[in-house]
């Protein structure tokens, strides 16, 4: 392999004294370094000391800083050679004064009992940063003194991320132990977390500043055993993911220890933190993408026995690497080469040595797709390093030498000059600086002369490493038109006003108003959104206004969605990742103009929320919505890996989950996947899902503050409360914006108190759990607001209790109901809470409805009832229309009908009451014979006809009032039914 090249030494470096004339702090740094040192007690540093590490702090912000914190670091650079151990888990536990000592020094030298005594978590914290600045100082001086070779600081930045890693794993697990015990396999053996280490860390190539990427996996599933309380192991090992995420990537006074990136896991974010070996091995098996075995190259176990990394390379290999020549991927790697081709020219990332043309990411690629096509045959290819992998390459003549030769040395320079961008303040950046003294710095670190020397040598050899990886696979060429419209669009970003010019991009497109789409986008490509985007940004919007408006010329209805995606493209403006994200799926534009053309609310919900925009892209996820048990399967992922005292985190979680899950319904109702029926059913099991997951986060809140509720002398585990639905929930018949109709039962013992330091009795601890219930519904954060919550129905209405007992609510519809509440009653149903006291409510209902009834006397109250609400709510007349709901002929006649039917006949015929929904409850009344067939039928179509066409008129964010003469037929029938109901005697 090519040695790295020689580079100018900082004490020989002739551009350096000219820096130093030109640093506006050199005083203000030096006397920092001295006034600390003295407070400290240190010698001061004489003339030739400050001229030998004087260079390191200009150069570096970030030495400079932590040398004013830790002044005492500074004497180790004044030796003539510093010896430098592996990283481990034992010099960290040990103390700062062990940091420079190998592993085995330790373990003799300090018995291991004190090794890792009395550190609490603020401690450990502490301790995980101040090794990492420890290391991170030491490296930082040795690379920019060129005493350390790249391999050998990369590989110890590799081995600090796996020390911090088996540091805190180690703590957590001791952490748990008296609570869970251990997570044992079925061989009574303690099964540990399993880390797998992706991308560079993986390869044992980490960076100066970089981030690391993780996989969370376990052995085998089970419970804990041993300890005060049992988990699975699933919810066991997600808790000690979710505390080494918090300890390595939180931010403190001390700073991190690496960011923590979990995309990489299956799934991505909407993944399990943490799978079982098996799931592992079935997802990549059954689901592994093309990227995915690119990522899995350089994957590594990081923490785990050699069992599990036995288990983990039988797994990993098979699915990188396949046993004959791999023509399927081909077709992916060119994919893959024409999106990094893409994105070079669409960002005009030229500075980013990573990214750009003849980066790093190039290099790489370029190794790594010889590995994926050959690496089954060859098993000498199968090497996570680059620099190892590339003399193999060149040896077996996958490549030449020569370009073997140009590739080590590109890779060299480029990570070099990464780690002198990276190691100026500790920040993850691959951005050559735009600044004359920025470049000059640059230049001084990396160890040449001039700025325009390095540039001159980074340029050859990227230019170099382009030729190489544009050679590499073929991959055809861009239709010309494309790029044609591109640069069309391009110009236009500059030239907003040439109306003429805009036409003549949109010719193609039958419009209903050209003059008005010509003015609409000429208006918005001169807003201040765009003229004063990042020449990416606007490269990207150029891009994506190419493949818009060729897509809208198959369109039949151009103006409405222009219309409507442009708020889109406003709220995208300064994230335009999200272009990149729909240009790089054709689909997800088809996807995105066909339901704004359907729905003005889902133009503005993807404005409000442009992450949404994510649910595009899968069609297999986007129209089929979940049933309610992987909702709720998904909802408990996301929540896993949130703090459980984290409120706000948690709230936002669930609105943004509701959206998500809303707008995939709302696809499926656009698209007429789902009938009204099951549109209705999604939203209302979407609505279960979510009361329940508040009612258990204010338990744990409300039980944290007062205790757990006492029944029989024993604390009670779990709320002793059900959640009663009204209306359209307890009817199964949500629509999006439908607020909820909630009253609160509790059936905890009376006149106790809970068991906690600050204890309640049982009444106000059931009162402040619900106000809780109610706030995390209704109050509005940066996500918006769950539902709108209302109470009304609840026991002698607002001036009742907010929750009463089971015994108590029967006992007031037994004696105080009014008839119109016994009306609320036949649509009422248990959502969420204990599902013993839901049963009991059920039964109470049905007590109460059950009841036999002077029918004449209900009825008139019906009537009276029905009268009443429509002059008072009926928002229709015969200029403004036909109001949907409360007109005549309209939903609230069918569902009066329906109500009169279920409270006069259930006493005698009980399966009347055993559903809460009207179309159940007429087809019960039907086949009992309370009604003919055919009313039921029709009065059934006409009902779920008026409901579909509400679901549609909220999508178009439109009101209830229809054109008189649109449903005229349907009108003319309930009304008919409505004068038989009320004339008809024996009903």
């Amino acid at each position: 392999m090519k040695k790295e090249s020689p580079l100018t030494p900082l004490v020989k470096n002739t551009a350096y004294p000219v820096y130093c004339e030109q640093h506006p702090n050199r005083s203000t740094l030096y006397e920092a370094i001295q006034e600390s040192r003295e407070r400290r007690g240190l010698t001061l540093l004489n003339q030739e000391q400050i001229d030998r590490l004087e260079p390191l702090w200009l150069l570096s912000d970030y030495l400079h800083q932590q040398w004013v914190r830790f002044p005492h670091w500074l004497d180790d650079h004044l030796c003539e050679t510093m010896y430098l151990p592996q990283p481990s888990y034992e010099a960290m536990m040990a103390g700062e004064d062990y940091f420079a000592r190998d592993a085995d020094m330790v373990k003799e030298e300090l018995p291991q009992e004190q090794e890792s005594a009395g550190l609490d978590e603020p401690g450990l914290m502490k301790r995980l940063r101040l090794y990492r600045q420890w290391w991170m100082t030491r490296l930082i001086a040795l690379d920019l003194q060129q005493q350390i070779s790249l391999k050998d600081l990369t590989s110890k930045l590799s081995a600090l991320a796996d020390a911090t890693v088996k540091t805190s794993l180690a703590w957590s697990v001791g952490y748990y132990q008296a609570l869970y015990g251990h997570a044992l396999d079925h061989t009574g053996k303690v099964q540990s977390m399993i880390v797998i280490g992706m991308g560079k860390l993986g390869g044992n190539e980490l960076n100066l500043s970089s981030d690391i990427d993780l996989i969370f996996a376990f052995r085998e599933h089970g419970e804990t055993q041993g300890g005060k309380k049992s988990l699975s192991h699933q919810e066991y090992f997600t808790k000690l993911g979710q505390k080494l995420i918090q300890h390595l990537d939180q931010v403190t006074a001390d700073g991190f220890v690496f960011r923590v990136d979990m995309r990489l896991r299956p799934f991505g974010q909407s993944g399990a933190l943490v799978l079982n070996m098996d799931s592992l091995e079935q997802y990549y098996q059954d689901q592994g993408r093309d990227w995915e075995r690119y990522a899995m190259i350089k994957a590594r176990v990081m923490a785990g026995d050699q069992q599990d990394i036995a288990e983990f390379e039988a797994l990993r290999k098979p699915f990188v690497y396949r046993k004959y020549l791999d023509f399927g991927a081909i077709g992916a790697l060119r994919d893959l080469k024409q999106m990094i081709a893409k994105e070079v020219r669409r960002k005009g990332i030229e500075h980013n040595i990573k990214l750009g043309e003849g980066g790093i990411r190039e290099v790489e690629f370029i190794a790594q797709a010889l590995q994926i096509l050959h690496g089954g045959r060859d098993h000498g290819l199968q090497k996570p390093a680059l620099l190892s992998v590339l003399p193999y390459l060149e040896k077996y003549r996958y490549l030449s030498s020569t370009d073997v030769a140009t590739l080590t040395q590109a890779y060299l320079l480029l990570r070099r000059t990464e780690h002198a961008l990276q190691a100026y303040r500790d920040e993850q950046t691959q951005l050559i600086p735009e600044d004359e003294m920025g470049r000059t710095r640059l230049a001084i670190m990396v160890g040449f002369d001039s700025w325009q020397a390095l540039n001159d040598e980074l340029w050859r050899l990227r230019h170099l490493v382009n030729g190489i990886f544009s050679e590499l696979i073929d991959d055809g060429e861009e239709s010309s038109e494309e790029v044609k419209q591109q640069e069309n669009w391009r110009l236009l970003l500059k030239n907003a006003k040439d109306q003429e010019a805009i036409a003549d991009a949109i010719a193609d497109i039958q419009w209903q108003d050209r003059e008005a789409a010509v003015n609409r986008l000429s208006v918005f490509l001169s807003s201040k959104g765009v003229v004063f985007m990042q020449p990416i940004g606007q490269e990207r919007l150029s891009v994506f206004l190419a493949a818009f408006v060729s897509a809208l010329a198959e369109e039949s209805a151009p103006d409405i969605i222009l219309e409507r995606i442009i708020p889109i493209l406003d709220a995208v403006l300064r994230r335009t990742a999200y272009l990149v994200l729909l240009c790089e799926n054709p689909t997800a534009i088809t996807h995105l103009m066909r339901l704004c053309r359907e729905s003005a609310w889902f133009s503005e919900v993807i404005s409000s929320s442009p992450a949404l925009l994510d649910e595009l892209l899968d069609a297999n996820t986007l129209f089929s919505p979940p049933s309610k048990s992987m909702l709720k399967e998904e909802l408990q992922q996301i929540l896993l890996r949130l703090p459980e005292d984290d409120e706000e985190a948690q709230m936002d979680a669930l609105r943004r989950f509701k959206r998500s899950i809303t707008l995939r319904i709302a696809a499926c109702d656009i698209t007429e996947i789902l009938p009204v029926m099951k549109v209705s059913d999604h939203l209302t099991w979407l609505a279960e899902v979510l009361l329940e997951q508040v009612l258990q986060q204010s338990w744990w809140h409300l039980t944290h503050k007062h205790g757990f509720p006492v029944q029989d002398g024993d604390p009670v585990n779990s709320p002793q409360l059900a959640i009663i639905g009204y209306g359209k929930s307890g009817g199964l018949e949500l629509g999006y914006d439908s607020d909820l109709d909630l009253v609160f039962v509790h059936d905890a013992q009376a006149n106790g108190y809970t068991n906690g330091d600050r204890s309640v009795d049982h009444l106000t601890f059931y009162t402040r759990l619900c106000q809780r219930v109610i706030h995390m519904l209704t109050s509005f954060t940066a996500a918006g607001r769950l539902y709108e919550v209302d109470m009304r129905l609840r026991p002698s209405g607002n001036s009742g209790l907010l929750v009463s007992s089971l015994e108590a609510f029967k006992d007031y519809q037994q004696k105080e109901a009014w008839v119109w509440e016994h009306q609320a009653l036949t649509r009422a149903r248990a959502l969420a809470g204990d599902q013993g006291l839901m049963a009991k409510f059920e039964a109470c209902r049905k007590l109460i409805i059950g009841c036999e009834r002077d029918r004449v006397e209900l009825k008139q109250e019906v009537i009276k009832m029905r009268e009443k609400m429509r002059a008072h709510l009926d928002s229709g007349g015969k200029e403004k229309g036909f109001d949907l709901k409360q007109g005549a002929g309209g939903i609230i006649d069918i569902e009066f009908m329906v109500q009169y039917l279920v409270l006069a006949w259930s006493y005698q015929y009980p399966e009347l009451m055993r559903y809460s929904d009207n179309v159940r409850q007429l087809e019960a009344a039907a086949n009992v014979g309370l009604i003919a067939n055919e009313t039921a039928l029709e009065m059934t179509q006409t009902y779920t006809l008026y409901r579909a066409l509400n679901h549609r008129l909220n999508l178009q964010k439109q009101g209830r009032v229809v054109q008189r003469d649109t449903l005229e037929s349907n009108q003319a029938l309930v009304n008919r039914h409505w004068d038989e109901f009320v004339n008809k005697a024996s009903l």
